[in-house]
């Protein structure tokens, strides 16, 4: 038996052994080695600025628009519209005194009772010595015009009152104050026709005595 044969037939099929040197030579060099490079690093550098850019949408979609923030603030105009209004107690109070003004006028003062007892009491001074037509112009007739004269004020004040509340009342303003000043207008314009008739002898006339 040969034995030296079986030897070299042995070595002549071993592989040989895979070297540094080996990998180097198998791996690609040249133009295309570098392409294939670029083009991957282009890759993930495209991939990487794709999902910060998703990222960016996401972060912009969640936050409110500036559109929709300022329509979820109330305007100026609104609020100054949902203010409350006034309560109208001026306007109320002067309808109430216009309608009393108006109610005393027709039905007379004290005040207009105090001049009126005046008059009387100095035409009684006066007309002693006077003829009887001269007694009665002095003790009544002067008394009579001085209470309608006062009336009459009373009556010019509750009218003016009134018109001013029907004038310058809102329409916001309860309905009752309209209600209240126009009876005062109504009451101080029949009080000062009254008083004009009275105070001028229109209605009644003093009486005159025989010759």
């Amino acid at each position: 038996m040969d034995i030296t044969k079986t030897d070299e037939k042995t070595t002549d099929t071993a592989p040989e052994p895979t070297t540094e040197a080996a990998v180097e030579q198998d791996a690609p060099t040249g133009p295309d080695a570098r392409t294939d490079a670029a083009g991957t690093a282009a890759g993930e550098s495209s991939s990487a600025s794709s999902s910060s850019s998703s990222d960016t949408e996401a972060s912009a979609g969640d936050s409110p628009a500036d559109g929709e923030s300022a329509d979820d603030e109330p305007a100026d105009d609104e609020l100054v519209g949902e203010a409350p209004a006034g309560t109208g107690v001026g306007a109320g109070g002067a309808a109430v005194v216009s309608a009393a003004l108006g109610a005393v006028a027709l039905t007379g003062t004290w005040t207009g009772k105090v001049v009126s007892e005046r008059e009387t009491l100095i035409g009684q001074i006066i007309s002693q010595s006077g003829t009887p037509a001269q007694q009665i112009s002095e003790i009544y007739g002067d008394a009579w015009h001085s209470t309608a004269l006062v009336n009459g004020l009373f009556s010019l004040l509750a009218l003016v009152t009134a018109v001013l509340v029907l004038v310058l009342a809102r329409p916001e303003r309860p309905v009752w104050v309209r209600a209240v000043a126009l009876g005062g207008a109504v009451l101080g314009g029949l009080g000062l026709l009254l008083s004009v008739g009275t105070y001028f002898d229109l209605f009644l006339s003093l009486p005159t005595t025989g010759s």
